[in-house]
């Protein structure tokens, strides 16, 4: 039995001109849902990381790039059964107002038509990047709102016990603390939310984007809820205290750029932990991904 090509030497102009009007036609045919994932990026802060989701699926392609030298052009069936899925699901979230599935069906099309055109040696090698796509689609409102509240109800309680270890006179009401006569909401000065589903993103992201085995890998996403508690904690520390004594303007400037900040401290914490892991002698690497 002939074995199938190399995917490199496969990949025809033709084959990759087909790949760019599939891809457009996937999108053109689905134009509603990703102009509507767009506008909730832009316009709700609780999704921003959409915009995060292109930088990390590159990061995962580019560690993972010479196993395209071990690919081969075949399945691409497989292509055809994730694109008949996708449409069954935005056909299910266009018809039940049901708009995880909407969105989440539009971005499967797309990936279905990638799948068709390249074989499933694709989906097999790069599956990391191309789950972290799929957080593209916008977490639903109430399935943030369960994850959140406990969390931001955690972060005052422990930001206010730091507060008390430094001395200083704090006061909580609920996820509400109260400094020198301001108050200062949690869910506006530091929105656990927001961290908590970005966060994800970057555990994600540095799991699968560094040769780790695969029971660390768990450890790094189950570390996810208290990275993103100790990151708020850092970051609400210093807000409550400009907002308490320096209200205004800088305040709030500070606190949009520091959950961005936020996201880079998340990162190296995990580095932290990986390197505290090799000193109690626990391995922890299992292969390099880009000679893989």
């Amino acid at each position: 039995m002939n074995r199938p090509p190399k995917l490199l030497a496969a990949m025809t102009p033709a084959r990759w001109l087909a790949l760019l009007s599939l891809m457009t036609l996937s999108i053109v045919v689905t134009l509603d849902a990703w102009r509507d994932i767009l506008h909730i990026a832009m316009r709700d802060e609780e999704s921003s990381q959409v915009f995060l989701v292109p930088l990390v699926a590159a990061w995962l392609v580019w560690v993972r790039r010479r196993r395209v030298a071990h690919a081969h052009l075949h399945g691409t069936w497989a292509g055809c059964l994730i694109i008949l899925a996708g449409a069954i699901l935005y056909c299910i979230g266009d018809l039940y107002l049901i708009q995880s599935f909407w969105h989440g069906g539009a971005v499967i099309i797309l990936i279905g038509c990638v799948i068709t055109i390249m074989g499933r040696d694709l989906l097999k090698q790069f599956l990391p990047a191309i789950i972290a796509i799929l957080f593209v689609v916008p977490v639903p409102g109430r399935v943030r709102q369960r994850i959140a509240i406990p969390m931001e109800t955690t972060t005052a309680a422990v930001t206010q016990h730091v507060y008390e270890t430094l001395g200083l006179s704090i006061e909580r009401s609920g996820n509400t603390l109260s400094l020198n006569g301001h108050e200062v909401d949690i869910v506006e000065a530091c929105n656990g939310l927001r961290m908590v589903v970005a966060l994800t993103l970057v555990s994600y992201a540095f799991a699968w984007g560094t040769p780790l085995r695969w029971y660390v890998r768990l450890i790094v996403l189950a570390l996810s809820p208290i990275s993103a508690i100790l990151c708020n904690v850092v970051r609400l520390v210093p807000t409550v205290y400009l907002y308490g004594y320096h209200p205004g303007e800088f305040a709030g400037r500070f606190h949009d750029l520091s959950g961005w900040v936020m996201l880079f401290v998340s990162f190296f914490m995990l580095m932290g932990v990986i390197r505290l892991l090799r000193w109690a002698l626990v391995p922890v690497n299992h292969y390099v991904l880009a000679y893989d």
